[in-house]
């Protein structure tokens, strides 16, 4: 087993997330008090939450949220749905339970860290990257082509992280039937899906696609919920989710019971969260579209199909990694630079940086940006 590498994007925020004056790259959707969230509890989870009895909870997740998850799919029900402190912990777990030596998989890029450097570890990998020269196309060709006989796997990640691409229902289906027909798992993060700029744009989840898929999902992202760390993975193949189990057993063995229920609140009320999470957004991005418009010398902007990210490119001469170092340095504007989404596995571009349009109030951030720029007599 390889040595995980560090993981660049918690150093970069380690270092700025909550000392930098503007976090002007937040991957998370706005969030809420705990007082606004519990007013969305129906009665049944209001008495759950306050006669709560703080011991250990199921291995598999609390089984009313479990039942509420399922009831987001169209093929999943409780059984097929176990639960994770967070996103992360599901995505590791899987990639430990699915992967070993020997196995090959798949991941396209770029995606969130874990998903390429998880099987790197594990077994070897092969890239395919979304093409940034055609509006961060997948060309499905390139996916059949990359698959062996023992691959066991193909990550992939829409709404993407950190372009905001979403790629046609069509695709997404055919890309399905792809690996169920060469025997392949697909693990699809579907963090962001329900923050399509277009309703119509949402893709199908993976786990109602295929008995074999794994659908991974979590209350951090579109409900702008990650003080809960709750995330979940659902897939149909139940012999598949007891090895699930058992490997977290390793790791955290239960979720906290306080989020459990909190979490079950905000599954049910998920339409009105997504929502005013999506209203959010629309009423942000003609901010961001004048910011970039305002200095299109030095910036390409494209808002994104889905999530609450996207990934403009900068086109300065001193690049785009002292750029933001300047940025955060001297203005106090957070941002992520390239090199966080860097492969290993295919060549990337090395001039974008992401940027979060999901919180309320940017104009703050958007100012201080401006006023950099002008500050350094940048067109």
């Amino acid at each position: 087993m390889t040595r995980l590498p560090d993981f660049r994007l918690e150093l970069h925020f380690s270092r700025w997330e909550f000392s930098a004056r503007h976090h002007l790259t937040a991957s998370d959707a706005q969030t809420m008090t705990m007082t606004e969230l519990l007013a969305l509890a129906d009665d049944e989870d209001r008495r759950a939450w306050e006669t709560l009895s703080l011991g250990y909870t199921h291995t598999y997740g609390d089984p009313a949220l479990r039942r509420a998850i399922a009831g987001t799919y169209d093929q999943v029900d409780e059984d097929d749905v176990i639960c994770f402190a967070g996103a992360e912990e599901g995505l590791y777990l899987a990639m430990q339970v699915l992967l070993e030596p020997g196995d090959h998989a798949v991941v396209v890029t770029p995606s969130y860290q874990a998903a390429e450097t998880v099987p790197a570890s594990l077994c070897e990998v092969t890239g395919v990257a979304l093409d940034a020269a055609r509006d961060w196309a997948l060309d499905l060709d390139e996916v059949r082509a990359a698959i062996r006989p023992n691959t066991r796997l193909v990550a992939v990640n829409f709404p993407n992280n950190p372009t905001g691409k979403v790629i046609d229902a069509a695709d997404f289906a055919r890309l399905a039937e792809l690996c169920d027909e060469r025997g392949v798992r697909l693990f699809s993060d579907e963090v962001y899906r329900g923050l399509e700029r277009d309703p119509a744009r949402m893709l199908p989840q993976a786990a109602d696609l295929s008995p074999d898929a794994l659908s991974l999902n979590v209350t951090s992202k579109s409900l702008g919920l990650p003080g809960l760390r709750v995330g979940w993975i659902a897939c149909r193949d139940r012999e598949l989710r007891s090895r699930l189990e058992r490997a977290k057993h390793y790791t955290t063995i239960c979720n906290a019971a306080p989020s459990e229920v909190l979490a079950r609140v905000a599954v049910k009320a998920r339409d009105r969260i997504l929502g005013r999470n999506r209203a959010i957004i629309a009423a942000n991005l003609p901010k961001f579209e004048a910011f970039f418009a305002a200095h299109a010398g030095l910036f390409e902007w494209r808002a994104p199909d889905g999530g609450c990210v996207a990934y403009p490119r900068y086109l300065g001469a001193d690049g785009v990694e002292a750029f933001c170092a300047d940025l955060v340095e001297k203005a106090g504007v957070l941002l992520l630079p390239a090199s966080v989404y860097r492969s290993e596995l295919t060549p990337l571009p090395d001039d974008r940086f992401r940027i979060g349009i999901g919180r309320s109030d940017p104009e703050p951030a958007l100012d201080a940006f401006a006023a950099y720029l002008e500050g350094r007599n940048i067109p």
